[in-house]
């Protein structure tokens, strides 16, 4: 099997083997119940202003970047466009954003936070660095910035392996003449 290309050169890690490989041990599957976690407790904790992960998703995004469209929010968010129109319909039944069309390009409906739905957003970190810090619980600040470090060379691996998929394919090399 090839080996996806990773930057700078790297070689893949050796640490898993199909023999011994188990999900339970797998850095993606915990990954994954963290963020399940952290998803499940941040929902807890916004019911209470009537919002949802994919609600506020949207809704702090937009507080953080004010220039966004339905299909732009659900590339950024990875969420489907289905599932964004969802959350942008009610967000916009309960006062929270409005769709504005373009005077540039009249195709382009933008989306505008409301005063109450910039202030709904605002509640976001606070609640995001309490579930957040409650993850963390018994972390020093160092083992944090340790455990970021590590989550973005990840990141990065996994870009670099996804990039020749979007780049074009490399030429064929040239036929020596002899």
């Amino acid at each position: 099997m090839t080996q996806p290309p990773l930057p700078n050169g790297l070689q893949p890690s050796d640490f898993y083997s199909p023999g011994s490989y188990t999900p339970f041990e797998s850095v993606g599957f915990l990954m994954r119940k963290v963020l399940s976690s952290i998803l499940q407790q941040a929902d807890a904790q916004l019911a209470e202003h009537e919002l949802t992960y994919v609600q506020w998703l949207p809704l702090y995004k937009l507080l953080l970047c004010s220039d966004a469209t339905n299909a732009g929010m659900a590339r950024d968010l990875g969420l489907d466009p289905a599932s964004i129109t969802r959350a942008l319909d009610r967000l916009e039944s309960k006062g929270m954003l409005r769709r504005e069309r373009s005077t540039v390009d009249r195709r382009v409906v933008k989306l505008v936070l409301t005063d109450e739905g910039r202030a709904m957003a605002a509640k976001v970190p606070q609640v995001l660095s309490s579930v957040m810090n409650a993850h963390m619980a018994g972390f020093s600040h160092d083992e944090s910035r340790q455990l970021l470090d590590m989550l973005r060379r990840l990141l990065t691996n996994g870009d670099a392996m996804r990039a020749p998929e979007a780049a074009p394919p490399a030429p064929a090399p040239a036929t020596p003449v002899g």
